[in-house]
């Protein structure tokens, strides 16, 4: 079987990372499995190196009009650039051509914009970087803008989220190519906490939380996510805080602006969603491991913070997979 080409765009002032997030999924990929499986591609409109937003200086494979042949994937990446580049006609009638001899076409973060200047979001789901959804969506209105998710993947086109989503997005086309096990592999090997999937928000509570300013309880901030499964009942947490369960409960508040059951409560949940998103394991195995203890309890928080059941979420979440 022939390497899978992968190609990835880039532009003046692209961000870094959204080239170098995705290259080194499918370039650790490729030599976890022995080799073979992928050949990697830098692309720009022009030869000679070009410059990331950060500085560094980028040299392309080749130039778009030396791209010939057919694709596996398309990567077109994001960055301050892009704002130029949406103006450039023949790049974008070049991505629109690419699309055409590619399996899949991809963007990552505000690459996004390109692929709809192209007209390849057209009455699709797509996603991009948080800051530049209603940006998106108002300049292109057949585009149903997703703000949440981490990637979405409409048929044959995949959008990510902002810049390290680049990377959740490839290691879930590694995982349709190579299997779950080598996309955990490539995810071990990167050191990366949690092959995230696409459904996953993309703000977690503890970004969304300011972080305290009492080091006990930044530490507890800290600390919560890893043992979720725990008595992490107000009196317990104050204890470890080393405080009063009343002005524990108070400072907390008062630093972080939701209740200790209502911050324990979302990262539960949100750990719940990962586990229905991305295994099999029974709803009271989910439960155990998300610190709800009854399936009754899980069911009842997933009502209030989602609008339905486990296994609703499981099976919707397992129909737009098949969809895609």
């Amino acid at each position: 079987m022939a390497a899978r080409r992968i190609a990835i765009l880039a532009f003046p002032k692209v961000q870094a990372l959204d080239v170098f997030g995705p290259v080194e999924v499918f370039s650790a990929a490729d030599r976890l499995a022995g080799g073979g499986q992928y050949a990697i591609e830098l692309l720009a409109d022009r030869v000679g190196g070009i410059d990331t937003s950060s500085g560094v200086r980028l040299v392309p494979d080749r130039a778009t009009s030396a791209c010939r042949g057919p694709l596996d994937t398309l990567i077109v990446a994001g960055g301050d650039g892009v704002s130029a580049a949406i103006e450039e006609r023949p790049l974008v009638r070049w991505i629109a051509g690419a699309a055409a001899r590619s399996r899949r076409v991809c963007s990552v973060c505000t690459g996004a914009f390109l692929l709809a200047e192209a007209g390849l979001l057209d009455g699709r789901r797509a996603t991009t970087h948080w800051a530049s959804c209603q940006a998106l969506a108002a300049r292109y209105p057949a585009v149903t803008v997703e703000p949440d998710p981490i990637f979405v993947r409409d048929g044959a086109v995949a959008t990510s989220a902002g810049v390290t989503a680049g990377i959740d997005l490839a290691l879930a086309l590694v995982e349709e190519d190579l299997g779950s096990e080598a996309a955990r592999g490539v995810a071990r090997w990167l050191v990366l906490y949690l092959k995230r999937p696409g459904g996953q928000s993309q703000f977690s509570a503890p970004l969304e939380r300011p972080a305290a300013e009492r080091p006990t309880l930044r530490q507890l901030q800290d600390w919560i996510p890893a043992h979720l499964a725990e008595d992490l009942t107000v009196a317990s947490l104050a204890e470890r805080a080393f405080m009063s369960p009343r002005n524990f409960a108070r400072a907390f508040h008062r630093e972080i602006g939701t209740t200790p059951a209502a911050y324990v409560e979302r990262l539960r949940v949100e750990h719940a969603q990962s586990l229905l998103q991305s295994g099999d394991a029974p709803i009271e195995q989910v439960a155990a491991e998300c610190g709800f203890g009854t399936v009754e309890t899980l069911r009842r928080a997933f009502q209030r913070r989602v609008g339905a059941s486990p296994g609703q979420y499981r099976e919707r979440f397992t129909r737009s997979l098949r969809a895609a």
